[in-house]
This record gives C-alpha cells, structure tokens and sequence, in this order.
C-alpha cells in the first residue's frame, strides 16, 4: 500500500497512520529520522503509517514525545482499541483496573481474566470466521485482554471472586491442547493468596441464582458498580439500589457452589477427561 492508497477514512487504524504520517511530514522528518527517535526501524514506521501493522501503547506514547504531541497519539490508540470492543466495555475496563474486589460469574466460556492467550485466541478467530469481526479487531481483543490480566498485577493486587458454572470448564475450546492448558491455568489461579475460585456445578438447579454473567466491582471507596452485557453493547450501573441486591444474590450463589478444594478436584478430573 503507499501513500495514494491510504484512505484515513477506511478504519481507526489507517486514521493512527495517516495522523503519523502527516505529524511527521510537519516537522519535515524522514522515517528514518522519526525511527530514531522513536526507537523504532524506518520499515515499522512505514508500516504502521500505511496502516499494514498495529500501533502499540509504547510507539504511540514514543510518538507523541518524539512529536511533541501531548497523549494526542496515545488517546487515538485507545480509541483504536476500544472499537473492536463492545460498546460499554472499555468504561468498565477502567474501573476493573482500579477495583479492590472483583467478583465474577461466567457461563459457557472462561472468563477473560483467566483465559489462556491460545483459548483467547481460538474465541476471537471464531468471531472472525462467522465475520462478527476482522482479523485485525481479533488481535486488538486478544491484545487487550492481556493488558487487562497485567493490569491486575500490580502492587497491591485486588481480590478476585469467580464463580463458574460447570459448563465452562467442560464446554471444550480449541482442542485438547489449548483446552488442558486453560484448565492448568484455572488450577493456578485458585492457589493465589488473593482468588477464590468456585464451580457451580449443574446439580444445583434452580438454586442458581443467575442466568445471566455477573460483573461485580467494589472501588476503593467501598462503593460497588455492576456490569451486563446485551448482544450489542454493555451497560455499568452505579445504582445502589439495583447492585446491593445484586451483590447480596452473588454471596448466595457462592454458598450453593462447590468449595474452592472441590472445584479444583472437579478441574482435574475433566482434565484427565480432555478429549
């Protein structure tokens, strides 16, 4: 692709590019140059101006020092990343980052704070192939998924709660391989000194309190928000008197669901069961 062919219009990634471009070109630099700056070879910095590769958070924020730009091209990255997620996500995303607690309840798939890249991967190509997303929005979800589990790692790590039901670990994802990988991961997770994990297996029945997955945060003022998802966008309710009630069925569904020991005991006897 070169310089006739780019159409800043086409996608936020050709948008990232063509701001680079033009930034450049004000201070009269060659890619060569800009590369210097920014540490990068003049072959990224073309590529990424022709919209052929992905911008990252680090040249984004190189860019924006090199250019003397403020976080102009660290705001158009996250906004970059931020299409390829549900509309909502992102806000939640940012007070997931700064929660103390983090209570979750999953059906049918892992929840993305545990996924494995490879089991991450295999959902995001599957979105691609029923042509829910491109390509190019599935490496931005995987990608952004794992800055969410970094995220998590920091300092003062919050506690994180997650109940799943038994489908999620028997539904099989992406083969043997990357499914006893992801379990293995599970296994891990729960021997934290800041999780707890639980599965709440089928033969609860109607004692199952929720239908639908359940995001919980408490904020470090011990305020709790909530977070659902529809099929075309997500929704945070800061609304006390909608999410105490919520956080009160959740501490229900923990009592009904197996103890962490025997969730993993169930965890390692599907693995053995992987087919």
């Amino acid at each position: 692709m070169n310089v006739k062919e780019l159409d800043p219009e086409s996608s936020p990634q050709a948008a990232f590019g063509a701001r680079l471009r033009r930034s450049r070109a004000e201070h009269g630099w060659t890619q060569d140059h800009l590369g210097e700056q920014m540490g990068y070879s003049s072959t990224h910095i073309s590529s990424v101006e022709t919209g052929r590769k992905l911008p990252t958070l680090r040249l984004a924020r190189r860019a924006d020092v090199a250019l003397g730009t403020g976080d102009a091209f660290e705001r158009e990255w996250r906004e970059l990343r931020h299409g390829a997620l549900l509309e909502g996500f992102p806000e939640y995303v940012g007070h997931e980052g700064r929660a103390v607690e983090i209570r979750l309840y999953e059906i049918g798939i892992i929840p993305g704070l545990l996924q494995t890249p490879d089991y991450a991967r295999v959902l995001a190509d599957s979105a691609v192939r029923r042509g829910a997303i491109t390509p190019e929005q599935a490496a931005e979800r995987v990608a952004f998924l794992a800055e969410r589990q970094e995220a998590l790692e920091r300092q003062r790590p919050p506690m994180v709660m997650v109940v799943m039901d038994e489908s999620c670990i028997r539904r099989p994802i992406g083969g043997r391989e990357v499914m006893d990988a992801q379990l293995e991961r599970l296994v891990e997770f729960a021997a934290h000194p800041t999780t707890v994990l639980q599965v709440a297996p089928f033969d609860i029945g109607e004692l199952r309190p929720f239908d639908l997955p359940v995001n919980l945060l408490t904020m470090p003022d011990r305020s709790v928000v909530a977070y659902a998802e529809s099929q075309t966008q997500g929704h945070l309710d800061r609304d006390t008197t909608s999410v105490l009630p919520m956080l009160t069925t959740y501490h229900q569904l923990q009592a009904e669901a197996l103890s962490q020991a025997a969730s993993v005991a169930m965890i390692n006897e599907v693995r053995k069961g992987t087919p």
